[in-house]
This record gives structure tokens, sequence and C-alpha cells, in this order.
């Protein structure tokens, strides 16, 4: 089972982070990288104050919470419309959870520039964006790690605290959730198993390859990692919300740009929920390669409209 495991994230893994067995000259560079990379804090803002100050849009926060889960300060990043300051009216909310292992609230925040010029060129309306930390192992629940609860604190804890801390509209058809790689993987997790949550949803660039790894092995990504219990994965959590004879509706939008080297593994993730009978739209953002920011250049737009049609169909039940 292991030498497959192997032989299959050299396929499908390629940029992902894991924790493979190499040698010789790979061992080294990974144990430089490793060297480099900052220790987890579940709070996290950008280092560099100034430059955030002067790059980010003036309506971006940084703030913490107390997670009863874990007894500990939880960071996230929130932007907040141009007029939230000027008066008393509820807002959408959309969650954009981050990519990379392992999580931190700053390393999406800078997409807050492209939701404020959508929303000052009359793109979308004003919309709360939200930008949390994904956890040790970011948007997995990982049990047996000393505070390793990504996917909880986000569904469980931080959600409850936006809405009960800002002026959103406290209710799915005003909620939306999207990601990039490991947060399209979290993404497409979170919305299958907790559909009650969101109406609008929008994976992109997500290592689908590694969630059939997950999906075939017992748990496992890789010899060293495996996600518990068995079915923690986005083929398996797709096909039980499509058996669901309840299931709430989903609005789900796949997007990844062509030149990313997830692109194939989306197409095939596309073709697979269309087996299972969920419809969905599939965004290709022409000569793209794995980058959220470079994707937001080409098609930024389409991805907040897709959010913003769910919104404006639901608007007038919260009076807006």
């Amino acid at each position: 089972m292991r030498n497959k495991i192997a032989t299959c994230n050299s396929l499908v893994c390629l940029g992902i982070f894991a924790a493979t067995v190499v040698t010789g000259a790979q061992q080294t560079r990974k144990k430089t990288a490793a060297a480099k990379q900052e220790p987890f804090s579940w709070v996290s803002p950008l280092t560099n104050a100034e430059w955030a100050k002067k790059t980010l849009p003036a309506t971006v926060r940084h703030a913490t919470f107390k997670s009863k889960l874990m007894g500990i300060e939880v960071g996230y990043y929130i932007y907040l419309p141009p007029d939230y300051e000027s008066g008393q009216k509820r807002y959408p909310v959309v969650y954009h959870l981050h990519g990379g292992r392992p999580g931190g609230e700053s390393k999406s925040v800078r997409l807050a520039s492209y939701v404020d010029a959508a929303i000052k060129k009359g793109t979308i309306k004003p919309t709360i964006y939200v930008f949390p930390n994904g956890g040790p192992v970011s948007w997995y629940d990982m049990p047996e790690m000393t505070n390793g609860m990504g996917e909880t604190v986000f569904v469980k804890e931080l959600i409850p605290h936006i809405d009960a801390t800002y002026r959103t509209w406290s209710a799915r058809e005003g909620r939306a959730l999207e990601g990039y790689s490991q947060g399209g993987r979290g993404t497409t997790r979170i919305m299958f198993k907790h559909p009650e949550l969101f109406l609008s949803v929008a994976p992109g660039g997500s290592g689908y390859g590694p969630e059939k790894t997950i999906q075939e092995n017992n748990g496992y990504e890789n010899q060293n990692l495996r996600f518990l219990p068995v079915g923690y994965n986005a083929w398996d959590l797709a096909k039980v919300y499509a058996t669901r004879k309840d299931r709430p509706a989903l609005n789900i939008l796949i997007w990844d740009g062509t030149k990313c080297f997830n692109y194939e593994f989306n197409l095939k993730y596309s073709a697979y929920l269309k087996e299972l009978g969920l419809q969905h739209e599939f965004l290709s953002i022409p000569d793209v390669p794995h980058t959220a920011t470079g994707s937001y250049d080409v098609k930024g737009d389409d991805i907040m409209r897709h959010h913003q049609k769910t919104f404006d169909a639901h608007r007038l039940r919260f009076g807006r």
C-alpha cells in the first residue's frame, strides 16, 4: 500500500506539501525548505504592517476570537465594505479559504483588494469577505495534533463568531464559501459535509489528485500523513451528499487555470460530479498556472459574480 501511495503522489501531487520519503539532493532541499518555514500559529497577521496598511484596502481588519474548543486565540482578516461604518444595514459574507500548509490568515488577504475594486466599480454589491486561518494542516481536523481542529474551528466557532460580531445576513442564502488549492480542497469537503451552512460555493485550483489518493489508500495521502475517519475526502463526501434525499441545494462553481498542475484533475472531478447528478459550473481560466491572484487577475470578477447572483436571488428576503 505504501509503495502505491509514493507512486501516486509522484504523479498527482506536484507542488503540494507532502511528507514523502526522498533521497539525496531532494532530501537536502526538503530540509532547507523546512528550516525556512515559520512555525504554525493560530494568530498569524502579516509581518509587515506598514506594507499591509499601504497595500490593502483601508477597511481590512485583523482580529482574533477565543476558541472555546482549544482555549486559545484564533486570528482572521476581514474585509468590510466601504459603507459599513456609515450605516446599519447587513451584508452577505464570503469566506475564502487560503491555500498551502500550515494555515495562516495572512496567506490570502491580498484578495481583498480585488473585492474592494469590484465593489467600487459596481461589479458586485457591498459584501463582507473573511480570510480565516486553516490550522496546522489547513482545513483538516487532525484530532491527534494539539490544537489541530482546522475544520471544526472554522465551522463551529469562526462562522458563529462572525455572525455575532458583524452585521451579516446570518443565513446560508447570504453566506458563501470559496478557496484555492488546499483551500479548494477544504471548500469542497466542507460544502458537501455542511451544505446547510452555505448556498454559493466555489472551490478553485483544488488538489483533487491527493484527495483521490486519500480515498484509495485508507486515508493516507502519503506514507507519513493519514486523515481519519476513512471517507474524509472530497470524492466520498460528494457521493454521500449526492445520495441524500434531503440535501440542501448548492450553487457550485469549480474554477482553475488551464496551466495549473491540478487542472486535469479538476476536469476529472467535474466529470465525477456530473456522474453523481450534481449540477455545477466549470470556469476555465486561460493560460493561468497555479496561483490564486493570477486567477483573480483574469477571472476574479466572474468568481465574485457567481456569489453575487446567489445573493441577488435572495436579497428581498433580507429587505435589502
